[in-house]
């Protein structure tokens, strides 16, 4: 890469940062400007309350994304372009900024100018001319880089972006906009219409390209992306805290976070099922159960409808009553929304008898038939009202219900899998599990459309069973998704081993399939060492590439088990020398254990399992096996791997768990053992 200083018409350092300082001075002046007008701007005088109430909520979302942190920088990048105007430069931020007369001072990174930062080369250079990055330190810049982009320059290695990749990371997750790479900007650029699935190996990116997405996707369809919403679906509480300041730090506040667990809160868990039963729960074909079940409890008309009116009654023979049934189911229409239908369609027979007499009674003549007692009992009788968590207890608590909706769906010992062995006496004191939950949205939505969002980002879906994937599905029924993962990462004994039919799950079949490969958080030493589990839990599937330059450190600890914990104080108490989070991660059932022996060695930490999380960002965070997902620490310490993978309920779920763990480190890991590795660590 040329230097600064290399050519002798080009000015020299100092001169070329302190312009750029003052350029970044600037625009902080133009920042906190936009931020008071809008903070003068006087609500008072809407023409009502409410209007009133909508702009003041309005006006505080803006002052809140003018908001300037001192500690960054309002741009991390430049470009200079020749267009037929002359030559023109932009600065690239996190957020626009402009002067008095509207001109750009920053211009957004989503903007579509923004995209030949990020895409241009000597090959395709977009009218590039010059691509200038900047490294900064607590808000000041402090060095630059150039690529004269159409002179044919490329950087084979960024010192700005690589110690931007590798800067010590302390609380949640940062945003990766100055780091973008061109094929993750080609995702993240994606029309709103195209339904994305990235695999994606650790440290790709692929999280942080989720979320990068969805900003874009606000930035660029903000009208509609503001009505329909945005949602993002993460594995657990942990990861959603881990992600929960990237989209700010973006600008965007206005996106919904949940897990699986919270996006289907349809009861409150009490129970878990054994591996098997929750496998089977989770299978696709207990849709078609669920269907059955749902629509079979409509009757038949056996029996003509006979409706007083005035001084004659009215008779509906039992076939056309009928008829009317059968077109009702043949809709498509959701349950309740036929059921609702049905008594004006009762009605209406009867409205065709009265008019075949020469009688006209009027337009309301059929609203009031339909509300009359007898219509309301007779369509009560033919179409029951019903509710999930009523169908499901039938269901689960009687062999014929269960047998009559699952006949040639699911075999005799299925079925027997599925009942409760002891069957509650009412649905109010059933022990609803996880895997019911997806079973009970399945049945709202049978009952009720689900209302769809916009856009879906669903991250880690290889985790998801089939029945789950299309709980998250049915969400953007009319909207995109972006679903990230890892066909390796798969930790569940449900996980898919194909994207096909996990997309296929969410109802999109066809999407766009991107592969990331290269690695840029998790160093080679780590990702190689994790790599040699592959063989064994995901035959044929490519191992990921570190393209860091720094090979990171890796460190494998044979200990006594008597000095187990002593040995995990060690390392940690090793790690603290170097700024930057350390993160321990260990089988869950050793957690206390270990968080006992920290704290009798003055070590504080974190803990980020269910009973003991907090807000509180510490050096040292102490983390269960089951929850490392997602998770990202400077230096890691994993604890006793061959316990890790034995905590799973099979070898290919304990080795994928094991996988995980392992590659959550960006610069260093260590791992402490006193069994033997697990032999695919070793071969």
């Amino acid at each position: 890469m040329p230097t600064p200083t290399a050519d002798p018409s080009t000015p020299p350092v100092d001169d070329v940062l302190a312009r750029e300082q003052a350029h970044l001075d600037h625009a902080r002046d133009q920042l906190r400007r936009m931020r008071e007008t809008v903070e003068g701007l006087d609500v008072t005088t809407a023409a009502d309350a409410f209007n009133a109430a909508y702009l003041d909520l309005v006006l505080a979302r803006r002052v809140a994304s003018l908001q300037d942190d001192p500690r960054t920088t309002l741009f991390f990048g430049r470009i200079d372009t020749r267009t037929d105007h002359g030559p023109e430069t932009f600065h690239i931020g996190r957020r626009h900024v402009s002067d008095t007369h509207g001109d750009p001072v920053v211009v957004d990174w989503r903007a579509p100018i923004s995209t030949a930062f990020y895409r241009a080369s000597p090959a395709e250079p977009m009218g590039v001319g010059l691509r200038r990055r900047f490294g900064v330190d607590r808000g000041r810049l402090t060095a630059y880089e150039d690529e004269h982009v159409d002179r044919g320059e490329a950087a084979d290695h960024s010192t700005i972006l690589a110690a931007e990749i590798e800067r010590p990371r302390s609380g949640p997750m940062r945003d990766i906009v100055s780091t973008i790479q061109p094929e993750q900007d080609e995702i993240v650029r994606s029309d709103l219409g195209t339904s994305i699935c990235v695999q994606g190996a650790p440290g790709t990116g692929k999280t942080a390209v989720g979320l990068h997405r969805a900003a874009w996707l606000l930035y660029s369809f903000r009208d509609r992306l503001d009505r329909s919403g945005v949602l993002v679906v993460g594995p657990n509480r942990a990861f959603l805290d881990h992600i929960g300041a990237v989209l700010p730090s973006l600008g965007e506040v206005r996106v919904q976070h949940a897990t699986i667990d919270t996006l289907l809160d349809h009861a409150r868990v009490r129970a878990e099922d054994a591996t098997d039963v929750a496998v089977l729960k989770g299978d696709a074909r207990m849709a078609e159960v669920l269907r059955t079940a749902v629509w079979r409890t409509v009757g038949r008309a056996e029996e003509a409808m006979v409706v007083p009116r005035g001084s004659r009654r009215w008779r509906v023979p039992a076939y056309d009553v009928q008829d009317e049934v059968d077109a009702l189911a043949r809709r498509g229409v959701r349950y309740s929304a036929a059921r609702d239908l049905l008594p004006q369609r009762l009605a209406h027979l009867v409205m065709l008898r009265i008019e075949a007499t020469g009688d006209f009674p009027g337009d309301t003549a059929q609203d009031a038939i339909a509300r009359s007692a007898p219509v309301r009992a007779y369509a009560k009788d033919l179409w029951p009202a019903l509710d999930p968590a009523g169908v499901l207890f039938s269901l689960l608590s009687d062999p014929e219900a269960l047998a009559a909706a699952a006949d040639g769906v699911l075999t005799d010992d299925e079925q027997r899998m599925l009942l409760w062995d002891k069957p509650p006496r009412t649905k109010g004191a059933a022990r609803w599990t996880r895997a019911d939950l997806a079973l009970l949205d399945e049945l709202a939505d049978l009952l009720d459309r689900t209302p769809s969002l916009g856009h879906v980002v669903l991250d880690e879906a290889q985790d998801l069973s089939p029945m789950q994937l299309r709980a998250v599905g049915r969400r953007a029924s009319t909207g995109s998704l972006t679903v990230l993962g890892d066909i390796a990462q798969g930790t569940t004994p449900w996980a898919t081993d194909s994207w096909s039919t996990a997309m296929g799950h969410l109802g999109r079949p066809q999407h766009e399939l991107v592969t990331l490969d290269r690695g840029f958080r998790v160093p080679g030493l780590v990702i190689d060492f994790a790599a040699r589990l592959l063989p064994s839990m995901a035959p044929g599937l490519g191992a990921p590439r570190s393209v860091r330059e720094n090979p990171g450190r890796l460190d494998v600890v044979a200990a006594d088990p008597a000095r187990r914990s002593a040995a995990v104080v060690d390392a940690v108490r090793g790690s603290l020398d170097e700024p930057g989070s350390v993160g321990v991660i260990a089988p869950d059932a050793f957690v206390d254990a270990l968080s006992a022996a920290l704290t009798r060695s003055g070590i504080g930490h974190g803990r980020l399992d269910a009973e003991h999380g907090d807000d509180e960002d510490r050096q040292v965070e102490l983390v269960p096996a089951s929850i490392a997902k997602g998770l990202e620490f400077d230096r890691v310490v994993v604890v006793e791997p061959a316990a890790v993978v034995a905590a799973e309920p099979d070898l290919r779920t304990g080795l994928r768990r094991l996988y995980v763990v392992l590659t959550r480190a960006v610069s260093a890991l260590t791992v402490v053992h006193t069994e033997p590795l697990p032999e695919a660590l070793t071969a």
